[in-house]
């Protein structure tokens, strides 16, 4: 299923409760380096813990604290593995650090 642009910032400021769909595209759009890294993993010296990712992004966002980043980046990445579908979405997580489950609203069984 291809999502367009527009719905999935819809999806995003609904799932994060933006009040415009300027702040759901802010939290859509990755800082540049990071998507520099997703795009071509190899350039990373090592995985980017969840943790880090998190504290990176709220430092990236004006007036961002690590609570409302990890909101930011749930909300993105929730509605990516929506959109992604299950077995996707588990190849995805099978290939990130581990915490990256809660991030993209699929906890794992410990």
């Amino acid at each position: 299923m291809t999502l367009r642009r527009e719905a999935f910032l819809d999806r995003v400021k609904e799932r994060g409760e933006y009040d415009t769909a300027e702040e759901a595209q802010l939290a859509a759009r990755p800082p540049e380096g990071f998507a520099l890294i997703l795009l071509n993993p190899l350039q990373s010296a090592e995985p980017l813990p969840p943790e880090r990712f998190v504290r990176a992004t709220a430092a990236w966002i004006e007036g961002a604290t690590e609570q409302t980043a990890t909101w930011d980046v749930s909300a993105v990445l929730s509605t990516v593995a929506d959109t992604a579908g299950e077995d996707l979405t588990e190849q995805i997580l099978l290939q990130l650090p581990v915490g990256y489950d809660l991030l993209f609203g699929r906890p794992q069984p410990l």
